[in-house]
């Protein structure tokens, strides 16, 4: 019976000398350019971060700071040039456009700023749209959803009948009837007024709390970065 404080000390030990053990998602060394007229413009250059279970991370800096570009190369959406990023123990590099679209419908939901709903589909088949794809669509979650985002009295209207706080309730809920590990967010009140954009983070901070998934949020605002648990800042595609 003598074994396990050494098996215990042996994971202390790992865990020290590995900050990134355990971590849901890493980042090591990440590194992107785009062709220009006078040469490659590189966006992002050796950015390492981790993100754990649970954890609410902001990435803030000025326009052009690679903000974007990392939760999007963090999401599988853009290729990274070089470095390597990490989900739930799978390494992007690893994965093909289908299994990059697999993780993105199986541990990672994306909300993007321009809500990205589908116009032929009304409100309640717009949030169960990804969980369908994951074959995980839960009738009775999808209605809890929408009773927290206030939604019930318009799951029966289509987006073009919604109101931009609406449709970005519509396109959280989709995001997190699939049960995800991650949701990564883009800006998700770039298009909202800052009343409207203070429920909407007050309903994602709210539920992904209460589902135990990590965000990851790019955003401008001081004041909103402020409230989630740690922050990335960058300048000039660094972590500054």
């Amino acid at each position: 019976m003598r074994p396990r404080p050494r098996a215990q000390a042996l994971y202390l030990s790992n865990h020290l000398t590995d900050p990134t053990a355990g971590m849901l998602l890493t980042a090591t060394d990440l590194t992107k350019a785009f062709p220009g007229e006078g040469g490659p413009t590189r966006v992002l250059d050796g950015v390492s971060f981790t993100l754990a279970a649970g954890e609410t991370l902001a990435l803030t800096g000025e326009s052009g700071s690679g903000k974007s570009t990392l939760l999007h190369i963090a999401a599988g959406l853009e290729p990274m040039d070089a470095g390597e990023i990490t989900i739930d123990g799978t390494a992007l590099s690893t994965l093909d456009d289908g299994g990059r679209a697999a993780l993105r419908r199986q541990t990672v939901s994306v909300v993007f700023q321009q809500f990205n709903l589908i116009p032929s589909l009304d409100a309640a088949a717009n949030i169960a749209f990804q969980a369908r794809l994951a074959g995980r669509h839960d009738a009775p979650w999808c209605a809890t959803l929408a009773e927290r985002l206030g939604l019930r009295e318009h799951l029966a209207k289509y987006p073009e009948q919604l109101s931009g706080g609406q449709q970005q309730r519509v396109a959280i809920g989709r995001a997190l009837a699939v049960r995800p590990k991650i949701v990564m967010a883009d800006e998700p009140t770039g298009n909202l007024d800052e009343a409207t954009g203070d429920q909407v983070i007050d309903l994602m901070l709210g539920l992904t709390a209460d589902t135990g998934a990590a965000l990851l949020m790019v955003t401008h605002s001081e004041r909103l970065a402020a409230r989630l648990s740690r922050r990335l800042q960058l300048s000039r595609g660094r972590v500054a």
